[in-house]
């Protein structure tokens, strides 16, 4: 907790006013939609001639980022019941709120942490693209430090949200190998993404 706490309080207090402006919209979901449309249309165009597997790929997604969601605000929320930074009386008057933001009363582990990286991460195991997994997980990796900006969340929340996110994106994809993604199909798309690295 006392590690936990510093890291956190040395973040949030790094702030300017361009800062909380631009971690403020990072950290909103409605920001990224543009991004969450851009991945849906490739996934269409790559697999364009073959509608199952588009629909089984998207369904995917669905899966692992909705199973990472729930774990975390489903079932790890309610049942740890860690108050967030902004609700932990020990640290009232030590975060800097933006806009008077708190989020709800519990924060771990962290959700936003979870969808950004089963969406990431399941995209990059499929597009198998060093340029689009490192865009990726740059975005994942903003994402989580303005929700720990915010002060909505504490590292180790961040942490789980990851392993979380993770895990459940690795299970999609196993899943997807054996319905979507027969091996010739999968070889393609590795040569195809080889092509394009070199």
């Amino acid at each position: 907790m006392n590690i936990d706490s510093s890291i956190l309080l040395w973040i949030n207090g790094h702030h300017t006013e361009w800062l909380d402006w631009l971690m403020w919209n990072i950290s909103r979901p409605t920001t990224w939609i543009p991004l969450y449309v851009l991945l849906v249309g490739l996934v269409i165009w790559r697999y364009r001639n073959n509608w199952k597997t588009v629909l089984l790929i998207l369904v995917g997604f669905g899966i692992a980022i909705g199973l990472s969601d729930y774990t975390c605000s489903g079932i790890l929320k309610p049942w740890v019941c860690r108050l967030r930074p902004t609700h932990e009386p020990a640290l009232e008057g030590l975060i800097h709120l933006v806009r008077g933001y708190s989020g709800g009363l519990y924060g771990f582990c962290s959700s936003h942490a979870a969808n950004t990286m089963a969406c990431a991460l399941l995209f990059s195991l499929i597009w198998r693209n060093k340029i689009a997994t490192a865009s990726l997980m740059t975005w994942v990796a903003l994402n989580c430090y303005s929700r720990m900006y915010l002060g909505v969340h504490y590292p180790t929340d961040i942490l789980c949200g990851l392993l979380i996110g993770s895990l459940w994106s690795a299970l999609a994809f196993v899943l997807l190998q054996r319905l979507a993604l027969p091996s010739s199909s999968h070889h393609a798309v590795d040569e195809a993404a080889q092509q394009g690295d070199s």
